[in-house]
């Protein structure tokens, strides 16, 4: 399974990630600041946020020919960059209003469906608890 976990910048979606992946077996998690880092490529630009969503796209989609499930955390503004990416499941940090950059609040999309929208930071219980509604849906 494929768990797109996106938001604004500062809403939560890499601790949510670290403590998600250590709850699911056999997951692999990608962090979008780690792969923007490795491919050098800090453009935020419409075009360099869809290629970055490929990008994840393109390392999830190895992990899960794998035979694992994948976590990818990144902010995923439009519904272009989550339609890119193709999760089979997406939680969006919705905990806060606007972040640091003004060009990421601008384009922020609210999206329309997803699997799990989160308001307010999560306690380890209530990981735990998302964990084992996730595992649900992957067995």
């Amino acid at each position: 399974m494929k768990i797109l976990i996106f938001g604004l910048p500062g809403a939560g979606k890499t601790y949510l990630a670290e403590r998600l992946v250590d709850e699911i077996d056999n997951c692999a998690w990608f962090n979008a600041d780690i792969i923007r880092g490795a491919a050098n490529d800090w453009d935020f630009s419409s075009a360099g946020r869809i290629r970055q969503a490929r990008r994840m796209k393109t390392f999830s989609d190895f992990e899960i020919h794998q035979g694992r499930s994948v976590i990818c955390d990144f902010v995923a503004p439009t519904k272009k960059t989550r339609e890119e990416f193709g999760a089979n499941l997406t939680i969006w940090m919705n905990t806060i209003d606007s972040s640091r950059f003004e060009d990421t609040n601008a384009i922020f999309e609210t999206p329309e469906n997803v699997d799990f929208e989160i308001t307010e930071f999560l306690s380890d219980q209530q990981i735990f608890e998302l964990s084992l509604q996730i595992r649900k849906r992957i067995f």
